[in-house]
C-alpha cells in the first residue's frame, strides 16, 4: 500500500470489507490406460541375461589373440628354419631336392627345428595366458581331470589310450584300400635310421602334448563360443587334417583321413570336457603307428613299403 494513495483500501473493520474468496482446487484430469501413472515410480528394465558356458568353454582370450599367436607362429617358423638353415647347410650349391635329403639326414634339423617350434608355441601361450594374467596354465587350456557321467561315457582315463589304439588301426584299414601317393615327406624321413628313430619319439612324447594343448585346449573353446559346439569339432578337425598336410605331401585323401582323426580327438575332447581325455586318445593313436613303423621297418633299419 502505498501512503500517498488517495483511497486506501478498506480495513477489515469496515462494513464494506468482503473476504477474498479461495481459489477452487484444481483436479486432475483421469489417466487414459496408455497414460502412465506420475504416482508410481518407473522400474528399471533389467539386464538382459548373459550366456552362461561350461567350465570348459570358460576362456579368457579373444580373437585378437588368435591373430597375434597364428603371426607369431609365422615368425618362428621363418625364423627356426632359417637358423638351422644357416647353422647346418652345406656350403656347396645343392638342388632344392638335395638340400631336403641332406636336411632329412641331419636329425637335428629334421627333428630338432620341430621340437623348438613346439617350445616355443607352448611358451607365447604360457606368457600370454598364463603369466600376464595370473592364471594356473593347463587348466586354462582345458586340462582337467575327466569327471565320469551316468550316460554311459568311459569313467578310467586309460579306457582313452586302447581307444586311440584302436583308431589307428581304423586308419590302417583306410588306408590299405584307398589309393595313397608315394614318396611322400613323411616316408622319406625313414630313409635315415636316427631320424626315424627321433621322429617317432617325438611323434608320441611330444606332438601329443603340443598338438592337443593348441588345437584342443586352445582354438577350440574359441570356435565353441563363437560358431557352437558342433560346426567347431569339425573345424577344429579340418584344420589339425590340414596342418599333417605338408608330411603327407598335401595328398587330398590322406588329409581327409587325418582331418576325420582330428574330428573324433575333438568330439571326445567337446563330450568330456577335458583336453587330457584327447591327449590319451592321440597318445594311444601315435604309439601303436609308433609300434608298428618300428616293426615295418625292421627297427628303423628299411624304407616301409606302406604307409
Amino acid at each position: 500500500m502505498n501512503p500517498f494513495d488517495e483511497n486506501p483500501p478498506p480495513q477489515e473493520s469496515d462494513p464494506s470489507f468482503e473476504r477474498p474468496t479461495s481459489q477452487p482446487e484444481l483436479t486432475p484430469a483421469p489417466l487414459t490406460p496408455l497414460d502412465p501413472d506420475p504416482r508410481v515410480a518407473v522400474e528399471q528394465l533389467p539386464p538382459p541375461p548373459q550366456r552362461v558356458y561350461p567350465p570348459d568353454l570358460q576362456i579368457s582370450w579373444s580373437w585378437l589373440h588368435l591373430i597375434v599367436f597364428l603371426f607369431f607362429i609365422l615368425i618362428s617358423l621363418l625364423t627356426v628354419q632359417t637358423i638351422f638353415l644357416a647353422a647346418y647347410a652345406p656350403h656347396q650349391k645343392m638342388t632344392t631336392e638335395q638340400l631336403e635329403e641332406y636336411m632329412l639326414s641331419k636329425p637335428q634339423v629334421a627333428i630338432g627345428s620341430t621340437v623348438v617350434i613346439y617350445a616355443l608355441l607352448l611358451f607365447f601361450l604360457y606368457v600370454t595366458l598364463a603369466l600376464l594374467r595370473g592364471q594356473p596354465f593347463w587348466s586354462t587350456l582345458g586340462w582337467r581331470k575327466i569327471l565320469p557321467k551316468s550316460d554311459g561315457q568311459p569313467r578310467h582315463p586309460v579306457i582313452y589310450f586302447f581307444v586311440g589304439c584302436g583308431l589307428s588301426l581304423l586308419v590302417f584299414a583306410l588306408t590299405s584300400v584307398i589309393q595313397t601317393p608315394e614318396n611322400t615327406p613323411i616316408e622319406q624321413v625313414f630313409k635315415y635310421k636316427y631320424t626315424a628313430m627321433l621322429f617317432v619319439a617325438t611323434a608320441v612324447l611330444i606332438a601329443p602334448l603340443a598338438e592337443e594343448t593348441i588345437f584342443r585346449g586352445y582354438l577350440y573353446p574359441m570356435f565353441a563360443r563363437w560358431f557352437g559346439i558342433v560346426p567347431s569339432i569339425f573345424v577344429t578337425g579340418v584344420l589339425f587334417g590340414l596342418m599333417h598336410g605338408p608330411q603327407l605331401g598335401g595328398a587330398k585323401s590322406l588329409i581327409a583321413i587325418m582331418s576325420l582323426v582330428g574330428i573324433i580327438f575333438t568330439a571326445v575332447r567337446a563330450r568330456t570336457g577335458s583336453v587330457f581325455a584327447s591327449y590319451l586318445m592321440h597318445l594311444g593313436y601315435n604309439s601303436l603307428i609308433g609300434i608298428s613303423l618300428a616293426l615295418a621297418t625292421h627297427g628303423f633299419t628299411q624304407v616301409p613299403t606302406n604307409h
